[in-house]
């Protein structure tokens, strides 16, 4: 079994003897509770790389005071079978304590989009992804890291923050992996009873309803989001917002007490 790494002392020893050997290094920062989603990022980390590095870090700067951090899914054993089987060669799962030592002080924020969006409804989000991020490129010291394009805010956010401060990574960008009935994989489906994850997949209908209207000569933002408001009326999920970047149509949608994010090409 692929060794657990808990410090940064231990992870920079481990990386350094692989750099000895002059291999490569891919990186795949989660939050645990990992799916076959996670499975892809490390399946294709470990054919662009030497070695893969999982860190499993329940970020607790990117949650607000109302929101899951407690109750947030918690699985290192079976996180640790499942990126072993999808080749990766070491887990990096520090401590609070390891990531945020006492008088710790220091927050990167990226101005502009990191207030937009997911950004609006839960603010302080993206400034604790992006300080977590940072450390984590910084400890781990990878080549590539590897990102699903679930999150296309912020894999966006965090471009910026590589371009803006020099780091000496390239993210790459993963296609979403969705279940059968189209709903993207995310750690949070596992919050849906029964019901909710039977209605679940009525997001990635809403956001294709989206697109469709985007194909209209006189289509707007404004119309767009309708759309997708309007095709999820009756379904029992409730708009939080939809909207446009990139050339991808977002949206996020409560279902009960959990928040569901997506996204499609136009």
């Amino acid at each position: 079994m692929i060794p657990v790494v808990r410090t940064k002392k231990a992870l920079a020893r481990l990386v350094s003897s692989w750099r000895a050997k002059g291999l490569t290094v891919g990186f795949v920062p989660t939050m645990g509770a990992l799916h076959e989603g996670h499975a892809a990022l490390v399946r294709r980390s470990a054919a662009e790389n030497d070695r893969t590095v999982v860190s499993v870090f329940v970020n607790p700067l990117q949650f607000g005071p109302n929101e899951d951090y407690g109750r947030y899914p918690r699985a290192l054993p079976a996180d640790r079978k499942l990126v072993a089987a999808a080749g990766a060669d070491a887990v990096y799962a520090p401590s609070a304590e390891e990531m945020y030592p006492k008088g710790f002080r220091t927050h990167v924020e990226v101005e502009g989009l990191s207030d937009l969006y997911c950004g609006k409804y839960r603010p302080g989000h993206f400034r604790g992804v992006a300080t977590v991020v940072l450390k984590l490129f910084n400890q781990v010291g990878a080549d590539r890291a590897y990102f699903g394009e679930k999150d296309w805010q912020q894999v966006r956010i965090l471009e910026t923050m590589i371009r803006d401060l020099d780091i000496a990574v390239r993210i790459v960008r993963v296609p979403i992996v969705r279940e059968n009935d189209g709903l993207a994989m995310s750690s949070r489906n596992a919050y849906l009873s029964p019901a909710e994850r039977r209605a679940a997949p009525a997001l990635r209908k809403a956001l294709e309803a989206g697109r469709k209207e985007a194909r209209r000569p006189h289509s707007r933002p404004e119309t767009i989001g309708a759309s997708v408001r309007h095709a999820l009326a009756g379904t029992g999920l409730k708009l939080q917002y939809a909207s446009v970047l990139d050339g991808r149509l977002l949206a996020a949608a409560y279902l009960g007490r959990t928040r569901l994010i997506d996204n499609i090409k136009l």
